[in-house]
Parts: structure tokens; C-alpha cells; sequence
């Protein structure tokens, strides 16, 4: 068959979910992840997008570790490290009808959270942050969704969006190296992967430039809508009741 409707999807997926990633700093992996999933399964989805994003945004990395905070990221890294061989279980053990139908409802919680204005009260104190942190780990390695625990932990506390998305290229960056690491230890780095990345990078590749030129001059406003709606659809659409549409 000439059109493949699995294929196709993910491909627009890796692109939508590019842009989102470039412009925002995060929310590639609450797109690409459930959406892809719907098609390939979560066991190669993950690891997948682990080596697409972080092939790609290297040469975004180097200025934004000169721009975030370490003070910031470093305690959270550290409890995200801890928890990330535990997500990665999950991943390959979890049925992955189940795991689908969490990561929707993962992405819908803590977008509702995040759109309702949500600012959390006191310093961020270290027992905290490492709390914050060991949450981000533990759905970083089940579906690299690291990110929104952590976005709405300094978005929460009132930080402007260019600041929260300097910081969350660091912090990526350190969980990206335990996150591959296991998925290594574990074999799930697969021919089947390696496929997908080949296929779908240059899609991403794509959105990714086009996110980054994008966010340039965009107010803090603006950042956060954007994301918020292309989740949100994001997360509808990956549940398994739509799987019609992929053939299946």
C-alpha cells in the first residue's frame, strides 16, 4: 500500500510536535509520545523521540545552559535521575493499551493544572524541588514527559517563559543522559527505533527550527497558549478511541 495512514499520522505528529518543542521548550514529548504511540506502540515511541530530540536540539543547547539557572535545575535533575530507571519499567512492562490511556490522562491533568493559572505558594525549598523532580523522572523514562511536573513547578511560581525555557533545556539535557542510559541497559533501543527516527526526524528537524524562530519576540502569554492547545488536542486525539483513524 502506497498511503500509509500510520506513517502519515506520525509524521504530522513529529512535525507539530517540533514546532512545539522549539517554541515553548517543552510539550514535544505530550504530542509526539501519545500520538505516536496510537500507531507504533509506546515501547518505540519513547525511545524514539529520546534520540530524535536529542540529536536535534543540541544546537540549542549551548546557549541555553549559558541562560538557565542551575541552582534551579541541578536539585531537580537529581531526584528526576533517581526515579528514571523506575519509569523506564513501567514502559517495558506496562500493557500498552494501559500506558496509553495514562499518558492522556497524564497530559489532560497537568494541562487543566497549568491553564487554570495554578501558582504555588512558599519557596522552593529542596525536599520540594527533589519531589518535583523525582515525579518528572519517573514519566520522563516511562514516556519522556518530564517536563510538565517541572513547567508547572516554575511556571507556578512565576518565573517568565524565557527563563522556564532555558532552564528546561538544561534539565532535559541531564535526564535525556540517565533516560538513554536505561533504555540501553533495557535493549529497547531496536532496529524498530531506529527505523522511526530515520522516518520521522526530518519532520521534526522541521517543526523544531520553525518553533525556535517563532519564539522570538513572543510574550509570555502567548507561550503559554500556544502550547495549551496543541496538548490539549494532542492528548483528545491519542486516546484509543480513535484508532479507527490509523487502520486499527
Amino acid at each position: 500500500m502506497l498511503f500509509d495512514p500510520a506513517l502519515s499520522w506520525a509524521f504530522l505528529t513529529a512535525l507539530v510536535a517540533g514546532v512545539t518543542r522549539g517554541f515553548s521548550g517543552f510539550g514535544g514529548a505530550l504530542i509526539y509520545v501519545p500520538l505516536v504511540s496510537a500507531a507504533f506502540g509506546p515501547q518505540v515511541a519513547a525511545p524514539s523521540l529520546l534520540v530524535i530530540d536529542t540529536v536535534l536540539t543540541l544546537p540549542f543547547l549551548v546557549p541555553a545552559l549559558r541562560a538557565c539557572l542551575w541552582r534551579q535545575v541541578a536539585p531537580l535533575a537529581v531526584g528526576a535521575v533517581v526515579m528514571v530507571p523506575l519509569g523506564v519499567w513501567v514502559l517495558k512492562h506496562l500493557d500498552p493499551l494501559l500506558l496509553r490511556w495514562s499518558l492522556a490522562a497524564l497530559s489532560l491533568g497537568l494541562l487543566a493544572l497549568l491553564v487554570s493559572g495554578w501558582r504555588h505558594s512558599g519557596r522552593q525549598n529542596l525536599p520540594t524541588t527533589l519531589s518535583v523532580g523525582a515525579v518528572a523522572g519517573f514519566f520522563g523514562g516511562a514516556a519522556q514527559m518530564s517536563g510538565p511536573a517541572v513547567v508547572a513547578y516554575w511556571l507556578g511560581s512565576g518565573q517568565p517563559s524565557a527563563l522556564v525555557r532555558a532552564n528546561l533545556f538544561g534539565f532535559f539535557a541531564l535526564v535525556t543522559l540517565a533516560s538513554g542510559t536505561t533504555y540501553i541497559a533495557n535493549g529497547m533501543m531496536t532496529a524498530e527505533v531506529g527505523r522511526l527516527v530515520l522516518l520521522l526526524g526530518p519532520a521534526y528537524a522541521i517543526g523544531l527550527y520553525a518553533g525556535a524562530r517563532a519564539f522570538r519576540g513572543a510574550s509570555d502569554r502567548a507561550y503559554r497558549i500556544a502550547a495549551y492547545w496543541v496538548i490539549a488536542a494532542a492528548a483528545l486525539l491519542s486516546l484509543p478511541l480513535f484508532d479507527v483513524l490509523l487502520g486499527r
